[in-house]
């Protein structure tokens, strides 16, 4: 079993000058506990359900290239970029730089986004939810175009591109894998079942067991091997004096349905320390653990 860290406020870092050494000390010490991948959030204005909308809040992919430059291991993801902040043939491109300059180490996590006041805010057009889940199968065929042999034309209903080429093409082979965000049953699960490599799902092992059993059905429908997606679970709501027991047993808990990786939250006022602390005793025990097979 794997562990990520997901990063969704920066207030913890104090002034705007002190955000940047922040990240990347946390960067750097998640990277040493082990951690395997680092997201942010896409997001203009802090969600304002957890916290003010003024908030601090970085813009995603620039803020990825910064980790980047600081650690050398960490696989860089957004959870999840919203499909209409961005063209989709510019996303691609700026996927694939983050994947050149790092090595090999992007990925794209994407979902058919959803926070209004934002778009609103900054006048980003906000279609209605259906264009919206149509938009973001498009723009992941036109990544998944850029990111092969065909240069050539790609009409959709919402998009047209005339060339799609990518140089330099993506350092991942055959190409960055693709995160798709959300659990909606009819439509956000059958496209992990179609072009995903791995999908972000919300809740308990009852919750996330039900929509592990809705994708294997999705799977069987167009013939794909289930276990061929990794399939990631929010796992930061813990007791404040949870053990390492306690914190084993809730990965456990989450495998035996079909969890292989852990997303955990930076928590806190020192979130590298919580991370540490929390983690670093139950890493060993974590990594060995078996998700269960679907």
């Amino acid at each position: 079993m794997q562990l990520d860290l997901h990063v969704p406020r920066f207030d913890w870092a104090g002034s705007p000058a002190g955000i940047g050494p922040g990240v990347a000390g946390l960067a750097r010490r998640a990277e040493a506990l082990g951690v395997r991948t680092l997201s942010f959030m896409d997001h203009f204005f802090q969600m304002d359900w957890m916290a003010p909308a003024e908030d601090p809040m970085l813009e995603g992919y620039t803020a990825l290239g910064f980790v980047a430059g600081h650690t050398e291991r960490l696989r860089l993801r957004l959870l999840v970029t919203g499909v209409t902040y961005r063209y989709p043939g510019v996303l691609a491109k700026t996927v694939t730089t983050l994947d050149v300059v790092s090595g090999g180490r992007a990925e794209l996590g994407i979902g058919a986004a959803w926070y209004e006041r934002e778009h609103r805010g900054l006048g980003v057009p906000f279609p209605p939810v259906a264009e919206r889940f149509e938009r973001l199968e498009e723009t992941i065929q036109i990544c998944r175009q850029m990111w092969s042999d065909d240069n050539g034309v790609y009409q959709g209903k919402h998009y047209r591109l005339e060339e799609t080429i990518c140089s330099p093409p993506p350092v991942s082979t055959p190409r960055p894998r693709i995160l798709i965000g959300g659990s909606g049953e009819r439509k956000t699960l059958r496209l992990v079942a179609q072009y995903a490599d791995a999908c972000n799902i919300f809740g308990g092992p009852p919750e996330v067991a039900h929509k592990v059993d809705v994708l294997r059905r999705h799977c069987e429908t167009i013939g794909r091997d289930p276990n061929e997606i990794e399939v990631t679970a929010m796992y930061r709501d813990l007791p404040p004096d949870a053990t390492t027991d306690d914190v084993v047993r809730g990965a456990e808990a989450l495998a035996e349905v079909g969890v292989s990786t852990l997303v955990t939250g930076a928590v806190g006022d020192d979130p590298a320390g919580w991370l540490e602390s929390t983690f670093g005793p139950a890493m060993d025990r974590i990594a060995a653990i078996e998700p269960a097979r679907r």
